[in-house]
């Protein structure tokens, strides 16, 4: 049976049970129900996050006005194929698409073409652009999210988990047309498409050197040491993915550094370490040691500095390059006036790479045309070249040279 919608004053109080679908049979006959609905789909995914290592669905909610909502199991129903059929060619709506499209393509639902509310809220000039936030301020209701950081692969899963996990479909359709609205009365309908077909085929680039991920891995000086920062690092994720656990909670990242950092001689040293903690820091003991030792002898010793790109942190520009210094935080408070006007966050507007790239190389001549075609290779989207190129290649050009060194007349002359 689909989800029954719930009420403006107590959405969760009001709702009716919700139950999982985890057969063939009952997904079959979702599906049928979900194909007679009208309008686009709403849709959102549930994972496990700090608790499992794989990022998969372990509830997927849709909804169509019309058919109700439906949560499914996809571990249990495990081909998506019908539903993905019945889904093609039409409009997907979702909350920070971004977050839920890789675990959702990986059962076979991939949309043609989606409305992302939360940056739909961004563009709009929402100040918040939360689910929860965002519903309150244009619908006038409740939604609490404090299941939003639950293990979804808990069996059975609770019931008030159940009723925040319909809601949080049943109320997109209504939120995507307000959000809709405001776009389209502040002239951002064609902003907006932009942005969300880019959201929709953004490629995820693969990360050089992962482990590099371990906070606080900058206070790591020495090559040797972050070598066995590295080992530890492979070995905690080797066991992660093998037994399916979020990597941090069989050791934590402050207890690789430690072990990095003091370098134990001896197996005993390292378990008598009160900073070496996690569930998995004893009984995986030897699992650990070996990865120091592997970090104490191999001759491939990792840089001391994170691969790069050839652009060097903001904060040393004015004395490796000042003009590039200038050029940058003149541009910059010309993209954030842009924002302002344009009332959409400036990291929307640009992405702070983006400027930093152009600012420390720079087309020559400068012109707007040249920083448009610049922006445009970085990735920019049309409407953004289109607002930031002129801004920006004025404040280059205004940046102030070096003044010269005054001649000094010889005492000849």
């Amino acid at each position: 049976m689909p989800a029954t919608p719930a009420t403006p004053d107590s959405p969760a109080a009001s709702h009716e049970p919700v139950v999982v679908l985890d057969t063939r049979e009952a997904y079959l006959e979702a599906v049928e129900l979900l194909a007679l609905g009208n309008g686009p789909f709403a849709v959102d995914a549930e994972r496990a996050s700090g608790y499992r290592y794989s990022q998969r669905a372990y509830l997927i909610q849709v909804y169509r006005r019309g058919s109700g909502a439906f949560l499914f199991d996809p571990p249990a129903i495990g081909d998506f194929t019908e539903l993905a059929a019945v889904m093609a060619g039409e409009e997907w709506i979702l909350h920070a698409a971004s977050q839920d499209l890789a675990c959702l393509r990986e059962v076979g639902l991939d949309p043609e073409a989606i409305f992302d509310t939360e940056l739909g809220a961004r563009l709009a000039g929402l100040p918040r652009v939360g689910l929860g936030p965002v519903v309150e301020d244009l619908l006038g209701i409740h939604l609490a999210k404090e299941h939003s950081a639950a293990d979804w692969s808990t069996r059975p899963l609770p019931q008030s988990w159940l009723v925040y996990a319909a809601l949080d479909v049943e109320l997109l359709p209504d939120l995507r047309d307000a959000i809709g609205a405001l776009l389209h009365e502040t002239g951002k309908d064609e902003i907006a498409a932009q942005e969300f077909a880019a959201v929709l085929h953004r490629e995820t680039p693969s990360r050089v050197d992962p482990w590099r991920r371990l906070a606080g891995i900058h206070a790591l000086r020495n090559a040797r040491n972050l070598a066995v920062a590295r080992e530890l690092w492979v070995a905690r994720d080797d066991y992660a993915r093998e037994i399916d656990s979020a990597a941090g909670r069989l050791v934590p990242d402050t207890s690789l550094l430690a072990a990095a950092r003091v370098m134990p001689t001896s197996k005993r040293d390292l378990a008598a370490m009160k900073e070496f903690n996690g569930r998995a820091s004893r009984s995986q003991l030897d699992r650990w040691w070996a990865a120091i030792e592997r970090g104490v002898v191999t001759a491939d010793l990792p840089n001391t500095r994170a691969p790069g790109d050839g652009v060097p942190p903001p904060r040393i520009w004015a004395d490796k390059n000042p003009e590039a210094d200038a050029r940058l935080k003149r541009a910059r408070a010309a993209v954030i006036a842009r924002a302002e006007e344009l009332d959409i966050p400036i990291e929307n507007v640009l992405t702070p790479d983006s400027l930093r790239r152009v600012a420390w190389a720079p087309p020559s001549p400068i012109t707007t045309e040249a920083v448009a075609e610049a922006l445009t290779a970085l990735g920019a989207r049309r409407w953004q070249v289109a607002a930031t190129a002129q801004v920006i290649a004025e404040a280059f050009v205004d940046v102030p040279q070096e003044p010269e060194t005054p001649h000094e007349p010889d005492s000849s002359e």
